[in-house]
């Protein structure tokens, strides 16, 4: 007999079984292990959205993006729900987090909107193969530049988490958080393709 661990997120349901070594039985997993299934099913699910986004625009200019939008609110929805989940904090707590986790989201956005720029920049030209050595220069820059502002906006977070939250859950969730970004990063690194 199995044993299944569910979770709903936005309203799908996600069973998730494991086979355990020691005993050859199927055992839930781990809160850990769960957290980090979720993570990573929401950033599949973000990749999919990006790599659509560059054939969606390449194919049709003239249809509004309502999906990519619709798409894009349910991910933020499920990472919410996530980081709800995973922080259990008291009502005072989350009056002072949530208003800073807002912002943290809108300035993620503007990073991550100009990383999709420059995907798409790319895109174009590995699509139309005609990448240049400078072009390819100037991608280079502005993705350490990129890399570089994110890292800056991180550290600059901390201490708002900080001033609003004890240490421990202040960590926990940039640690989140951080398993968000890393989990993204690694989607682009197997799903952009190498410079020709």
């Amino acid at each position: 007999m199995s044993d299944q661990l569910s979770q709903e997120v936005s309203g799908v349901s996600v069973q998730v079984s494991v086979l355990t070594p020691d005993t050859g039985n199927l055992k839930p997993q781990g809160e850990q292990t769960m957290r980090k299934k979720l993570v990573h099913r929401s950033i599949g699910v973000a990749m999919a959205v990006i790599t659509l986004g560059f054939a969606v625009s390449a194919w049709s200019q003239d249809k509004p993006a309502n999906n990519l939008e619709i798409t894009h609110e349910k991910l933020k929805a499920d990472k919410k729900l996530i980081v709800t989940k995973y922080m259990e904090l008291t009502e005072a707590e989350a009056k002072n987090f949530w208003p800073v986790y807002e912002d943290y989201q809108k300035d993620l956005q503007k990073i991550n909107e100009r990383l999709l720029n420059m995907l798409q920049s790319y895109a174009a030209g590995y699509r139309d193969k005609s990448l240049t050595d400078e072009k390819a220069k100037q991608l280079l820059d502005e993705w350490i530049a990129i890399d570089n502002d994110d890292a800056k906006r991180r550290a600059s977070y901390v201490p708002k988490v900080m001033k609003v939250l004890p240490p421990k859950k202040a960590a926990r969730y940039l640690q989140i958080e951080n398993e968000y970004r890393i989990l993204l990063k690694y989607d682009l690194a197997v799903t952009v393709p190498l410079v020709q």
